[in-house]
């Protein structure tokens, strides 16, 4: 409150505003700077002293103050610090003392100090020293231990020391020149192993490629065993049924099935491989070398599957089937096997490549083919191909479809060889029955091919009804058959049977039935010949039921079925029909040969005067070559046949004489012209009557015999000798004496008949008969005119 007057004293005193500044800049501390160098720009450093003056004494004047306030605690506080002053005092003296004393005591123990210090620091340096060297040394061994793995080719225990480098000691070499060293070494070294492992692998590579070809050929070979073993057991099988049909009430036989091991491991080794892609995977660059892999393998296939140009195809498809084979199933094992390193994509990629170039290729050459055993045989080691790759997983469906495309044409091809065969068969056959001397040939030619019972047991010399053609036409059929079976192997339908059959028909119609008929047409053949052929059809015919059971059997269909299937072949019939032209063809020729005897006719004396007591000269020829005929065909043809030529024989001569007398040739004849017909039928009839019973034909219940294919010709003359031809208008006795006559044939013959030859002389009773017989034959030609 003192201080208020003497502030406003100071500020009336001075400039107030400049005052109050001052005042305020020393209350705070700041800088008087800019208040003193604004005093004297505006030229007032006078009132600027004047306020530093007020302000001065206004301090003064607060020091008294506050000096007057605290004098008291102040002398206090004087007094204590002299008290500290002298105490310090003190206590300084003794710290000298005790410095003093201290130096001199501790000189000896700092100059050891010093010393400490400085092993310590050698010691620490030492320690950087070793442990430096430690890291050192132990990159250093790491690196000649690399060095003695990639010396001895062990590349994942390098990689990993690497790697162990690399990561654990690389950033921490304290050795700038060793560390620069080692890192740039380490990528080469990975350089140098991927070149390495490489090289193994492109080693590896050719080395396969050369294997794959045996790799394939006992994979095939194994197949082809495992395929006889188990066409031996259906053989077994189809003997055993075949004696357990001729002997049901026992069991007469055993199968033994050989405990056959799993197939036999295929040795190649993979190791080059999955030491690649190891090493690969391990260096980070597995997928350049799993393309490298595929982009090479493909490559190798692709030239596999060049066609040699040097080499027939049918010595050069087994290896490059068996290459293709190999190929694959080291591709199996590398997909299986080597983690990752294939894709199931990329083998079926590169098989559906392979399948579609391989059927190509078939489809080529077998359109080119003109042999079935060529074809059979490519077609053989195909499907051994498609056995073989189809137990790894492969599809073989396209393999299946092109072998299927060309069954016809080589059914085709099977077909024109055995129409060759046929036809030389046909051609060099003697057509004479067969003489086996000795079992084994009877075994071969009779017995195989059940012409006879198997229990008949025959005497040698045996004769057989065909000749010697017949069997080795049905070997031909057997092995066509055989031959048809075999391509089908393949499938495993159970059909094929049927599709057999239709081959198996094909053969015997358009092969078998065409070379016989060619036979048949050709007129080559003598008459013995020509029976022996028409016994050879009718043996070949009644074979089709053994052909088709052949087929059933081979087609693996048990015997028991087969007999009870109701569909036969087709060309059994068609043979049947076959036979009738040769039976045909022998009446045809026997007719021919008669025609020549009955030509003989033609010398016949038509208007002989006396009646002769013995038949015409071609009547002897005639039965003479029918004895010959019908003892011929005895022994060769079947009874039917048999029948069949000797009545169209007989119908033949009873035709020609009627015929001969229809002829403008003979213009008249006597009644002693007949007589002697009547003779030449007797003798005929007898011949006929005989054979027919003789031979056995009576037995077959046949309504008519040989004597009535004379009937026609028999009722003529018995008209033309009868007393009373008149009666022939009679219907009844026409229908009970002359059925078989036609009106017209009676009335051209009887115009020309007469009773007796004109003569001078002749008995009164001649004369009356022969007018009788003559006024009954005028009465019966002009009843015959006013019928027609």
């Amino acid at each position: 409150m003192t201080a208020q007057p003497k502030k406003r004293s100071v500020i009336e005193s001075g400039d107030g505003g400049l005052g109050l500044g001052l005042a305020l800049f020393i209350s705070n501390g700041e800088d008087l700077g800019p208040i003193i160098r604004h005093g004297f720009d505006s030229g007032k450093p006078e009132a600027l002293m004047q306020n530093l003056r007020s302000i001065v004494k206004k301090k003064e004047v607060e020091i008294e103050e506050l000096c007057r306030l605290h004098y008291e605690d102040f002398i206090l506080a004087v007094d204590e610090l002299r008290g500290v002053l002298v105490d310090a005092d003190e206590l300084k003296g003794m710290l000298t003392g005790e410095n003093i004393h201290l130096q001199k005591v501790s000189s000896a123990t700092l100059l050891n100090l010093d010393e400490l210090f400085e092993l310590y620091s050698i010691k620490k340096n030492i320690g950087e020293a070793i442990t430096t060297l430690k890291i050192c040394v132990k990159v250093i061994s790491l690196c000649m231990a690399c060095n003695g793995y990639i010396a001895e080719a062990k590349f994942h225990p390098a990689l990993k020391t690497l790697d162990m480098i690399e990561k654990g000691y690389l950033k921490n070499i304290p050795l700038k020149l060793l560390k620069k060293v080692v890192a740039k070494h380490i990528p080469l070294i990975k350089m140098h192993i991927e070149k390495k492992v490489c090289s193994e692998f492109n080693d590896w590579l050719v080395h396969i490629r050369r294997m794959a070809k045996q790799i394939g050929q006992v994979s095939i070979s194994q197949a082809s065993m495992a395929r006889q073993k188990d066409e031996e057991m259906r053989a077994r099988k189809r003997e055993a049924e075949a004696h357990s049909d001729a002997r049901s009430d026992e069991h007469v036989y055993t199968l033994d099935v050989e405990n056959t091991d799993e197939e036999s491991t295929l040795n190649f080794d993979l190791t080059p491989v999955y030491r690649a892609h190891h090493m690969h995977i391990c260096l980070g660059i597995g997928e350049k070398f799993r393309d490298y892999y595929y982009k090479n393998r493909l490559m190798q296939l692709n030239l596999d599957m060049q066609i040699s140009t040097s080499q027939p195809f049918l010595e050069s498809h087994q290896p490059l089937l068996a290459q293709v084979a190999g190929f694959f199933i080291v591709e199996q094992r590398v997909l299986r096997s080597a983690d990752g390193l294939l894709s199931e994509s990329q083998v079926e990629s590169t098989w559906e490549t392979a399948i579609a170039k391989i059927t190509s290729i078939l489809e080529d050459q077998f359109a080119r083919m003109s042999i079935a055993s060529h074809l059979l045989l490519v077609k053989d080691y195909v499907t051994l191909l498609g056995t073989t790759v189809s137990k790894y997983g492969y599809q073989i469906a396209q393999l299946i479809q092109v072998i299927a495309k060309y069954k016809d044409k080589y059914h085709q091809l099977l077909l024109i060889e055995s129409r060759k065969q046929i036809d030389d068969i046909l051609a060099n056959d003697s057509y004479e029955q067969m003489i086996i001397k000795k079992e084994y040939e009877y075994n071969m030619n009779v017995t195989a091919f059940h012409f006879e019972p198997d229990d008949v047991v025959p005497e040698f010399p045996y004769v057989a009804p065909f000749s010697s053609g017949v069997p080795d036409i049905c070997r031909i059929v057997r092995s066509f058959i055989g031959d048809s079976v075999s391509y089908f192997s393949y499938s495993a339908r159970t059909n094929i049977y049927e599709i057999v059959k239709g081959y198996l028909d094909r053969l015997l119609i358009e092969v078998l039935n065409d070379s016989l008929l060619n036979m048949v047409y050709a007129r080559s053949l003598a008459m013995s010949q020509m029976m022996q052929l028409a016994g050879n059809i009718s043996v070949l015919e009644q074979s089709c039921d053994m052909f088709l059971l052949f087929s059933a059997q081979l087609c693996g269909i048990p015997k028991r079925i087969a007999q009870r299937s109701h569909s036969g072949l087709t060309a059994k019939a068609v043979l049947k029909a076959s036979q009738n032209a040769a039976y045909n063809s022998l009446i045809n020729l026997a007719n021919f040969k008669i025609d020549e005897f009955m030509v003989l006719l033609d010398d016949v004396n038509w208007i002989v005067e006396e009646a002769p007591d013995n038949p015409n000269e071609y009547m002897n020829e005639v039965l003479i070559y029918l004895e010959t005929l019908v003892s011929t065909a005895q022994e060769i043809l079947p009874l039917e046949a048999l029948y069949k030529m000797v009545s169209g024989a007989m119908s033949h001569i009873s035709d020609s004489i009627m015929t001969t007398l229809l002829n403008e040739g003979v213009k008249r004849f006597t009644v002693n012209a007949v007589m002697g017909l009547d003779i030449d039928l007797k003798l005929l009839e007898a011949f006929a009557e005989e054979k027919f019973y003789r031979t056995g034909l009576a037995d077959l219940g046949k309504e008519t015999t040989f004597a009535d294919c004379l009937v026609e010709i028999r009722q003529l003359v018995n008209l033309l000798l009868s007393s009373q031809p008149e009666n022939f208008m009679n219907p009844v006795i026409r229908g009970r004496n002359y059925g078989s006559l036609d009106y017209k044939k009676v009335a051209i013959v009887c115009d020309k008949y007469k009773d007796f030859a004109d003569g001078l002389f002749g008995s009164l009773s001649n004369r009356n008969k022969q007018d009788a017989r003559k006024r009954s034959m005028d009465v019966l030609k002009r009843r015959l005119k006013d019928f027609s």
